[in-house]
């Protein structure tokens, strides 16, 4: 399978995107390298048209051993309040740590999306049972920040 590769800028995060053939409504898509199977709601346009150049993708950020950061799907909660992020973009820092004590309404980190940092509060208050994700990680839309109990 021959793939095609597109370059996405998305709220200033890069993206280097494979995508596959279109079978029906399911595409092979590689984005950073990670594969995915993707499943269209309905049947996709044929062509494409890309009007401005595409400038190539900066590295991904990587710890101090060279690996990828890549903010991962957190287990399910059981207990506590999960913060989310209300937008798409990149975790910058935190303002809490694991075992602080939090009150409602709190900053608990800041959220750069669209080149503007955000400040993240907590709906409510408890103590920070654990950070999910780190910093200068990709978070999606709606995706985990923290647990607190």
């Amino acid at each position: 399978m021959k793939l095609k590769e597109y370059k996405y800028k998305i709220n200033g995060t890069k993206f280097n995107v494979k995508v596959g053939d279109v079978e029906g409504n399911l595409v092979h898509v590689e984005v950073n390298g990670v594969p995915y199977n993707v499943e269209l709601d309905k049947a996709p346009v044929t062509k494409t048209t890309i009007s401005q150049p595409v400038k190539s993708p900066q590295k991904a950020p990587r710890t101090e051993s060279g690996e990828k950061i890549i903010a991962t799907p957190a287990a399910p909660v059981t207990g506590g309040f999960v913060v989310k992020a209300p937008l798409p973009g990149t975790l910058k820092s935190f303002t809490v740590r694991e075992g602080d004590t939090v009150a409602a309404g709190a900053t608990v980190c800041i959220l750069e999306a669209m080149k503007m940092e955000n400040d993240i509060h907590t709906s409510k208050g408890g103590v920070v049972k654990k950070i999910l994700v780190s910093v200068d990680a990709a978070v999606p839309q709606d995706g985990d920040i923290m647990i607190i109990e």
